[in-house]
């Protein structure tokens, strides 16, 4: 097996050095840098880096845990970090919760244990394990949440700006002449959801309509579950337009008007928060308000980062808010105004 001797000898270039361009801790010109990764894929070098870690405590290792890989939004989370680890030498293992309050707790406890230097988190939907992760900082591994942010936690965070991203698309349907707007959500545990519902609401009160209780459906995450949900809230509340606060509930929402023959924007008006996963597949195509989810990644994972390099400081936490667009297309379309095609 090759040894870090045997790459310095190949690159001409001292042990030291060569642990410099494994770890980054230390700047190389380009020219030996070069020269010793060159060395390293000759030799198939492979650094034991666990070993390393007991020396040192660091792994150049962070952890992230999302709650759904399959909604489209997070992989483009895990992008985002991923880019901003690799930039500063690090590497970073992406984990699934599956929305699962006792999957997370598991999970925290598998990156702790993996030595990670640092975790970013999009909570589950379920009580957020405050107490846990207050354990991790304090043991010196910081902690940023994304997206979904925990209440009662004092923790670094980015996020869009939900309340005024969820006011804009109720302000589009207002102004295309959408008066019953039913709002679909996911959990109210969430702190995102309820502030997308305070952003619709805002939008309600601001066109003087009265806020209705029986147009604000909540459920679950699951499209199915959201599906049989609207099913009997559409028959009853009988809207003129939906507004889902998620893709997963976006999702649910058009299986609902599929199974009860809704035609969107025929019959009913339709927003989404976020793209849907399969949103090519849809047409007409689906209005949505769009996340910056590569910048969100991105941007924790360079807090995250300022965390480990000024590790033991105090300082206070960042709360990055990033602004949302709204991507108009033909579910949306103004009452009365025909369809392409028809």
């Amino acid at each position: 097996m090759s040894t870090i001797k045997a790459v310095a000898d190949l690159a001409g270039v001292s042990v030291g050095t060569v642990s410099h361009v494994i770890t980054g801790s230390v700047p190389v010109s380009d020219p030996l840098r070069n020269k010793v990764l060159a060395a390293i894929r000759e030799l198939d070098y492979h650094p034991n880096h666990v070993a390393r870690s007991l020396k040192t405590s660091r792994t150049r290792t962070l952890g992230i845990i999302v709650p759904d890989l399959t909604v489209s939004f997070f992989p483009q989370v895990i992008r985002g970090a991923e880019a901003a680890a690799r930039d500063r030498g690090y590497t970073l293992i992406a984990v699934n919760s599956s929305d699962d309050g006792e999957r997370q707790k598991e999970l925290l406890s598998i990156l702790r244990s993996q030595r990670v230097e640092g975790i970013l988190l999009a909570v589950a939907a379920a009580p957020a394990p405050v107490a846990q992760i207050t354990r991790i900082m304090q043991a010196g591994i910081p902690v940023v949440c994304v997206d979904r942010i925990p209440d009662r936690l004092v923790v670094d965070s980015v996020s869009v700006e939900d309340a005024s991203a969820a006011e804009m698309a109720a302000e589009h349907l207002l102004e295309m002449g959408y008066r019953r707007i039913a709002l679909a959500t996911g959990p109210l545990a969430l702190k995102n959801e309820r502030r997308r519902r305070l952003g619709y609401r805002r939008a309600l009160e601001r066109a003087g309509i009265e806020f209705d209780k029986r147009l604000v459906w909540a459920g679950t995450l699951r499209p199915e579950d959201v599906a049989a949900l609207c099913q009997e809230r559409l028959r009853e509340a009988e809207p003129d337009a939906v507004f889902a606060t998620n893709a997963p509930t976006g999702l649910g929402v058009l299986r609902a008007f599929r199974e009860l023959g809704i035609r969107t924007p025929e019959d009913i008006g339709f927003v989404t928060f976020d793209e849907l996963t399969v949103d090519d597949l849809f047409s007409p195509a689906v209005t949505a308000v769009v996340q910056p989810a590569f910048e969100i990644g991105f941007r924790a994972a360079e807090i995250l980062l300022e965390r480990i390099q000024h590790r033991g400081e105090t300082i206070e936490p960042v709360s990055v808010r990033l602004p949302a667009t709204l991507k108009l297309r033909e579910t949306s379309r103004a009452r009365g105004v025909a369809v392409l095609g028809e």
